[in-house]
């Protein structure tokens, strides 16, 4: 184990029995107000249609899980829940910002302490399916005598940001603060594997070494291929090779070359912008091939193959503005992946969409704080049984499950 980190085995604690409320998708067919979604001409339907019976598949219905997860052990608490993931065994890893902790929330931590409860969580937790904490490392440590947080010998984000967990288990994580101009690669128990791009330097959207605040990670398990989504200041998809960090090829929207000039702010009215805004939040792989990119405060999806030819986009609420709607994917767990879930922390639901034709079929979730609802919704992840999960930043810092309406 590596100075500075610190590691947490709890053992499993009996699951009690979980209340369930009903939450519906509602349902509506997708009109112009919902989504549009256009493909290149020379494409036929058939070349990306899936099994037509999915289209006549019922919409999804979930539930939410309101006693999931457990109460967390050790006292602590859990800040801005920035990332989000589920791996293969059906665990549930999260990421979230111990720094954006206020002093009431850690008051247990403070010198002196200034009530019972609480101090921060380490930032990276697994979870079983039942939502007890399996272990938790990694971020930074609160010195207490001090009053500063002090970061890990071999660096970590800022701001954390993103998570995804491959088929070896190991854990990806970027970054969106100011210099967090890396992606870290690490074992499941913490250890730094990989660090791809450079602390404090960025080159632009053309740059084949260094990144610019990626937001978010995708490993191909087939050719070893590891896609970013680069990010909060660049504007593009990158490739590297997931056991060297050797770079392979990045595109900007619609397979161009990206280009980091102003780009104009989103109008629902206008001509679809031809480059990406800020932030290119999200990338994910679908098991046929293709590669699915949220460019956020455009309301975007764009589909791509996993070369970087452009094969068809949509755009999900066009009258978002503000911080957007299209902040995180997750693929349905049926063999063909029919759906894709979109979180939406503007609009504060999640998006039920087609993946044949990227048409909305419905929804779930409002504003608020009790169990179902949303408060800056930021990811989203589905297990293998078809149960959802969900994590919000920013006044939310908590994570959420949604059972499936077919799961047991």
């Amino acid at each position: 184990m590596k100075p500075g980190r610190i590691l947490w085995r709890i053992a499993t604690i009996a699951l009690s029995p979980a209340l369930v409320l009903t939450l519906g998708a509602c349902g509506q067919q997708a009109t112009d107000t919902e989504s549009s979604a256009s493909q290149p001409q020379s494409q036929s339907s058939s070349s990306t249609s899936m099994d037509s019976a999915q289209s006549s598949s019922a919409v999804p219905q979930y539930r939410i899980d309101p006693f999931w997860p457990k109460p967390l052990p050790n006292n602590w608490i859990i800040g801005q829940v920035s990332g989000l993931a589920v791996d293969l065994h059906d665990h549930i890893w999260i990421v979230h910002r111990p720094r954006s902790l206020t002093a009431h929330e850690a008051a247990a931590a403070q010198n002196p302490p200034t009530a019972d409860c609480c101090v921060p969580a380490p930032s990276i937790i697994e979870f079983d399916p039942e939502g007890n904490v399996v272990q938790a490392w990694g971020g930074p440590t609160w010195n207490q005598d001090l009053g500063e947080w002090v970061d890990p010998e071999d660096g970590w984000p800022a701001n954390e940001h993103g998570l995804f967990v491959d088929h070896e288990d190991n854990l990806w994580m970027g970054g969106n603060g100011m210099d967090d101009h890396v992606v870290l690669k690490m074992s499941p128990s913490g250890e730094r594997l990989l660090t791809i791009g450079y602390w404090y330097e960025t080159g632009g959207s053309n740059d084949p070494q260094r990144l610019g605040r990626p937001a978010d990670i995708a490993v191909d398990p087939e050719t070893r291929e590891v896609f970013v989504a680069d990010g909060y200041l660049n504007h593009r998809i990158v490739v590297f090779d997931a056991d060297t960090g050797e770079y392979k090829r990045h595109w900007g929207a619609y397979g161009e070359r990206p280009d980091d000039e102003p780009w104009p702010e989103y109008d629902p009215e206008a001509e679809q912008f031809r480059g990406y805004r800020n932030p290119v939040h999200t990338v994910r792989l679908s098991v046929d091939g293709l590669l699915y990119m949220t460019d956020r405060t455009s309301n975007r999806i764009q589909v791509f193959l996993r070369d970087g030819t452009f094969m068809r986009e949509a755009i999900i609420a066009p009258q978002t503005l503000g911080q957007g709607s299209a902040w995180d994917l997750a693929l349905s767990s049926d063999p063909a992946q029919a759906w894709l879930f979109m979180a939406d922390g503007h609009n504060k639901k999640v998006w039920i969409i087609s993946r044949e034709d990227l048409a909305v079929a419905g929804s779930f979730g409002q504003g608020g704080r009790q169990a179902g609802q949303f408060e800056w919704v930021h990811n989203i992840a589905s297990d293998s049984r078809g149960n959802l999960y969900t994590a919000e930043v920013n006044t939310g810092k908590r994570i959420q499950k949604f059972l499936s309406g077919t799961a047991n």
